[in-house]
């Protein structure tokens, strides 16, 4: 499991107060109001910044850091991502999982034979779809809903599916 999960990606600076734009990675951009600090991968290191204030606009989050008040302190970090630790995290309700804890993640049938890897989790309106790298070399899109996914069990690194009729097809 990750011990720190993205929260956004600064995209560009905003304005010349040392603001910067965020493109939210979270399912809950909301989230960032609660942020006290972040976690900065400046590349070669990592800095922990304490978030002064988080404003709006579209899609995107607005955030002041406390310490950078000049645009010519946060141009560098364009493209740079922000993470949280997992203790900063969301909460999560029951059959709720990071993304990050289900990458890389072996698939097992209904009886517990392995179909392959969790590759990635892509985002629908509806509900996710899990794209399954077969053992065979195939690929499986998996819808995320209950009549599929059977279990999941993060801790031991494994998720146990049904694939519905004509999926494999």
């Amino acid at each position: 499991m990750e011990s720190r999960l993205q929260v956004g990606v600064i995209s560009t600076t905003h304005g010349l107060r040392g603001e910067v734009k965020v493109f939210p990675t979270t399912d809950d951009p909301a989230r960032f109001k609660r942020l006290k600090t972040v976690i900065l991968d400046a590349g070669r290191e990592e800095l922990t910044l304490e978030v002064e204030s988080v404003r709006f606009f579209k899609q995107m989050v607005i955030l002041k850091f406390k310490g950078l008040d000049d645009i010519s302190q946060v141009e560098k970090y364009r493209g740079r991502s922000l993470y949280v630790t997992r203790e900063n995290a969301v909460k999560l309700k029951k059959d709720e999982y990071f993304i990050a804890d289900l990458m890389g993640m072996k698939v097992l049938d209904e009886d517990g034979g392995e179909l392959g890897v969790l590759q990635e989790v892509i985002e629908t309106g509806a509900n996710d779809v899990y794209q399954i790298r077969m053992t065979d070399g195939r690929e499986l899109l998996l819808p995320a809903i209950r009549q599929c996914v059977l279990e999941v069990d993060v801790e031991a690194g494994f998720m146990r599916v049904h694939v519905l009729e004509g999926l494999l097809d």
